[in-house]
């Protein structure tokens, strides 16, 4: 991961708190408990990724200790990537990157799996390059080398694909995001259109790491962080790593993005400590930007949960075809509880807080919509991509309605609508004391991004109070 300046590094440390080191955890034996639709994603073997790791560092060893874009160390770690990728069947495209990288400069690596449609691409990259200090083990032959191994097995399934899915390794990424940069500015607008969204995974192994998913509430984000929640690791936003890899080259021709990271020189707090284990106090990556970020570096319990989310992510974005791919829809509702800030969420945000004057139905943030007791309008909206393979799917929330309302007549309303099309009406009528779960169906809409809209209105007196709290995807 490219170093910030040191007055950014100083803001970082204040906002993410001081933090130290545990030794780098063994792998883990155990693997998630999915519902049936979820296994379709493979695990990834943890094996073939730390092979992949010994060769890089043997690439360094016999290149002056290093991977830096402009050395042999890196044009070697690129040969090795190129061949695991044309020995499994991919066409493999060397990029140089003729503007904006350091002089010398090795190329891209650009690998696309010829299957599904190529005007919806789901990217999947990593930096390849490190620093001259050391091989760079952890920054950025991890995430290098879980990316290679979700090729390969890719490759090896060989699944029938609903979209097209492209790997990229990038050079002169320490130097500035350089390689990443040329890539995006060198697509035509139409191109850039097709990806739908670029996923990044830059020191997924930080041996007193924690677990950061870039932009968490987002929609692209949505199967990383279903993944890592299913393992019960309770994930955060990457905010040390904002604006400071790959994704960021994205980001700024709007292309969504998300992605892993453990951490780099940040320190982990005490709740961190408490939460995923390790050393309160220290740097998520005591060798980062070192001599010593070699094998004994690597976080293979990180390393394998990335690996994983990787593909299950993957999976969930790009395998099955309309009529019949994979349908999990875990996570597709991105912050459906409401516990992470406002975002995805757009329209009436301000509704969404930790209403002190009524409970959740669960953790302790709702959307209380209406209640104003005068004529008002307010709504909030999430786009969402309903699994192709759901034959049946629903949308669930809880609702609480409360008011001051009397009759039988509807005064005041609450509808659901997706894409403009209402799919269920309430009112003052349907009050009562507490959350009742409700749904609406979405099955028509597989394999469609739609706009979900909850919108309350009231007439001019007599508040009716709209508390909506766990939306949720559900299939069947």
């Amino acid at each position: 991961m490219k170093r910030r300046f040191a007055a950014a590094s100083t803001l970082l440390a204040l906002v993410l708190g001081l933090g130290t080191l545990p030794a780098a955890a063994s792998a883990s034996s155990t693997s998630p408990v999915f519902t049936t639709t979820a296994l379709a994603a493979p695990d990834v073997s943890i094996t073939a990724v730390r092979a992949h790791l010994d060769e890089l560092s043997a690439v360094a060893a016999r290149n002056g200790g290093n991977r830096r874009s402009t050395t042999q160390g890196y044009r070697d770690s690129v040969a090795y990537v190129k061949g695991k990728l044309q020995a499994a069947g991919y066409t493999v495209t060397e990029q140089p990157c003729t503007s904006g990288c350091t002089s010398g400069a090795g190329p891209n690596l650009i690998a696309e799996w010829p299957q599904g449609d190529a005007n919806s691409v789901y990217m999947f990259g990593a930096h390849l390059d490190g620093v001259s200090a050391g091989p760079g083990m952890n920054d950025n032959g991890s995430g290098s080398a879980a990316l290679l191994e979700n090729a390969l097995t890719l490759a090896r399934q060989n699944p029938e694909m609903r979209n097209r899915v492209r790997f990229a390794w990038w050079t002169d990424e320490e130097q500035g995001l350089n390689g990443s940069d040329f890539y995006v500015r060198s697509l035509s607008s139409t191109e850039r259109a097709r990806i739908k969204a670029y996923y990044n995974f830059d020191m997924v192994a930080s041996t007193n790491g924690g677990y950061f998913v870039n932009h968490i509430t987002s929609a692209a984000a949505a199967p990383m962080k279903a993944y890592w929640d299913s393992l019960g690791l309770q994930p955060e936003e990457n905010t040390e790593g904002a604006g400071r890899s790959d994704d960021y080259s994205f980001e700024r021709y709007s292309i969504p993005t998300s992605g892993y990271a453990m951490g780099a020189s940040a320190r982990k707090t005490s709740a961190q400590a408490a939460k995923w284990g390790g050393t309160s106090g220290a740097s998520y990556d005591p060798c980062y930007h070192r001599a010593c970020d070699t094998l004994t570096n690597i976080n293979a319990t990180g390393l394998d949960r990335a690996a994983d989310g990787i593909a299950y992510t993957l999976w969930q974005q790009a395998v099955g075809t309309g009529g019949g791919g994979t349908c999990d829809p875990a996570g597709v509702v991105g912050n459906g509880g409401f516990e992470s800030g406002t975002a995805p969420w757009t329209g009436t945000t301000a509704a969404i807080a930790a209403h002190t004057a009524r409970p959740a139905h669960g953790g302790t943030r709702f959307a209380w919509l209406g209640g104003n007791g005068s004529t008002s309008t307010e709504s909030i909206s999430q786009t969402v991509t309903v699994p192709a393979g759901c034959t049946r799917a629903s949308l669930g929330y809880w609702l609480r309605i409360e008011t001051a309302e009397s009759g039988s007549r509807a005064y005041d309303t609450f509808t659901v609508r997706v894409n403009g099309t209402t799919l269920a009406t309430l009112s003052n009528v349907n009050a009562g004391s507490g959350y009742v779960q409700r749904s609406a169906d979405l099955s028509a809409y597989a394999g469609q991004t739609v706009t979900l809209t909850f919108t309350a209105t009231e007439d001019y007196s007599l508040q009716t109070g709209f508390l909506l709290d766990d939306v949720t995807l559900q299939s069947g």
